[in-house]
């Protein structure tokens, strides 16, 4: 049974990797510098910093039985297998009642989460160590606690970074330690262009094509009971936040990139992983995600592509 408490939990020592060949987080979208913005009160965003909470769940078979089905892996886990990487994102719900959900199908702001009156929500990126293997049939418990809050200007207006914790936790061993960044912004201005891409490399040594249709998009929603509407309802992504299509979930493209790594090395360990959104994916085009190790062979680059070969996710994973 999946339950929701607040808590102020020892941390242990474990520390995030940063691979100093990924940008930092302002980079998510062109021309952004730090700058104040009076329409916002960021020393009142800045008190949720500290903020902690504590979820408690079961890693039970069928959540990971069904990631698989969904990414096409011909695998079936069973109590004390190891959960593959990133996996635990389908774990630890946030059940929201839906009297607290908004018009975009996200909770409400102010709860864990400071209330940014910016209306558009995304996951821009994230950097994970990997201490020890989730068990599978086993309780667990996700520690989360806010890192930071901060404020930039970008092309689009203001953007409110919010960076949080996750520590996952099977009984008193450390799992996964995380580090999870949200950009909040503004709408775009109604018949904006869209920013040129950046071209993504041409050098892969592994690489899948997607077809990223509804049934996949909804699949991972269900999977991770997100409510955003821009991942399933086709009139509200076109209609009310501009988009050409259904936007493909960050995560689900990161445990797509870890997936591909997965399946060319699936000998090799990963220490840690880093990923940055640079541009959403659309589910009127395939994608695909692409890699290549090391010359040393102790890291991957990866990243994903659109149809046109524009970078839409950037990643590095270490190897042991």
């Amino acid at each position: 049974m999946l339950h929701r408490r607040s808590a102020q939990i020892p941390l242990q020592n474990s520390q995030i990797v940063r691979p100093e060949s990924l940008p930092d987080n302002a980079a998510f979208l062109p021309n952004v510098r730090p700058m104040p913005t009076p329409d916002l009160d960021i020393d009142l965003l800045k008190q949720w910093i500290g903020r902690h909470e504590s979820v408690h769940d079961s890693v039970h078979p069928s959540h990971a039985n069904a990631l698989a089905a969904t990414l096409d892996c011909a695998e079936a886990f069973r109590e004390g297998h190891a959960l593959p990487l990133l996996w635990h994102w389908v774990y630890f719900w946030s059940t929201t009642p839906a009297s607290d959900i908004g018009a975009d199908g996200h909770a409400r702001r102010g709860g864990f989460l400071p209330p940014v009156p910016l209306p558009r929500r995304m996951w821009a990126g994230g950097r994970l160590n990997f201490v020890a293997p989730l068990p599978v049939g086993r309780a667990a418990e996700k520690v989360s606690r806010i890192l930071d809050v901060s404020m930039k200007s970008g092309a689009t207006g203001p953007l409110v970074f919010v960076t949080v914790e996750h520590r996952i936790l099977s009984g008193a061993t450390e799992c996964v330690v995380e580090e999870h960044d949200i950009v909040y912004r503004d709408q775009a201005a109604a018949g904006a262009p869209a920013p040129k891409g950046k071209p993504a490399p041409t050098d892969a040594q592994w690489s899948r094509r997607l077809d990223p249709d509804p049934v996949l998009l909804f699949r991972y929603s269900a999977l991770t009971f997100n409510g955003h509407r821009i991942h399933y309802d086709r009139s509200y992504v076109t209609g009310v936040e501009g988009y050409p299509g259904l936007i493909v979930h960050g995560p689900l493209i990161a445990t797509l990139l870890m997936d591909l790594l997965r399946r060319e090395l699936p000998q090799r360990v990963v220490k840690s992983f880093s990923f940055r959104a640079v541009s959403p994916l659309f589910d009127i085009d395939s994608f695909s995600v692409n890699g290549k190790l090391s010359e040393d062979g102790r890291s991957a680059v990866l990243w994903a592509a659109n149809a046109r070969g524009e970078l839409a996710m950037q990643a590095e994973a270490t190897l042991a």
